[in-house]
């Protein structure tokens, strides 16, 4: 398939490269101008959400790097990665988090007239974010969802998938099947889907109420890890033990 052309000027947009990966030198006001100036010629294009996990990830995957890179943007959710990006010489770079963006999308969304899909995730956690969001976000507009099975998909599901998401209409498609799956999923994906898709992760979670945010002081001080592997120790422990580990030695020591 013919390589996919970003509708965007990418050179336009500034990063900082760390370990490899380039993070968008943006903050939550810049990606919300960004969104609503280019939301018409966006799709068909992804955006990452990276944090340390995903970083690191990146750094030792050359694949899964240059599906990093090649993302019209990869905002940086994670706290550390906006501190190492200023240490760098970024000059408006902060915290971006996915929950953080989708809130401030669906919060405009009546009035700009988005249209919303949600891909990923299970059906039960879908129907509550879809509740949640028409309680919380008056004349919210979801035009589609879709929980794919806990298996590879065959060609031909893939073709009925990409199908209905495209008769649907949407501005937004917002993939939620977890890292490394939902940006594999979305640079497969490039130029075949009509919305613009981006990576959230947890933030189905979220809105689904099946977790809660960190409290704003630990959101402030770069904790909002610290409280998620409290609430999910089992999973999480030895995934923030290595990753974090190796942040520290290779970006903030050795300053890769």
């Amino acid at each position: 398939m013919e390589k996919f052309q970003h509708a965007v000027d990418k050179s336009a947009i500034p990063t900082v490269d760390i370990m490899g990966v380039k993070i968008a030198d943006i903050n939550l006001p810049w990606l919300m101008r960004f969104t609503e100036d280019n939301i018409n010629v966006l799709g068909g294009d992804y955006i990452c959400v990276a944090n340390v996990h995903t970083t690191v990830k990146s750094s030792e995957d050359d694949e899964y790097r240059a599906i990093q890179n090649d993302s019209v943007l990869t905002i940086p959710d994670g706290g550390p990665l906006s501190s190492v990006g200023r240490k760098r010489g970024a000059l408006q770079i902060s915290r971006t988090t996915g929950p953080d963006y989708m809130n401030e999308v669906f919060s405009i969304s009546a009035e700009k007239g988005y249209r919303h899909y949600f891909y990923g995730s299970k059906p039960e956690t879908i129907d509550k974010i879809i509740a949640n969001l028409q309680n919380d976000y008056p004349g919210i507009n979801v035009v589609g969802h879709y929980a794919p099975p806990f298996r590879p998909v065959t060609e031909e599901e893939d073709i009925e998938i990409i199908n209905a998401i495209n008769s649907a209409r949407p501005d937004f498609v917002w993939v939620g099947l977890g890292a490394p799956k939902q940006e594999q999923w979305m640079a497969a994906h490039q130029g075949r889907i009509t919305g613009l898709m981006i990576g959230v992760g947890a933030g189905f979670d979220y809105f689904a109420g099946n977790i809660s945010r960190a409290p704003k002081f630990m959101q402030n001080h770069n904790l909002e890890w610290l409280y998620r592997l409290l609430q999910d120790p089992k999973r999480l422990f030895m995934r923030y033990l290595v990753t974090n580990s190796k942040f520290i030695w290779h970006a903030v020591i050795r300053g890769k």
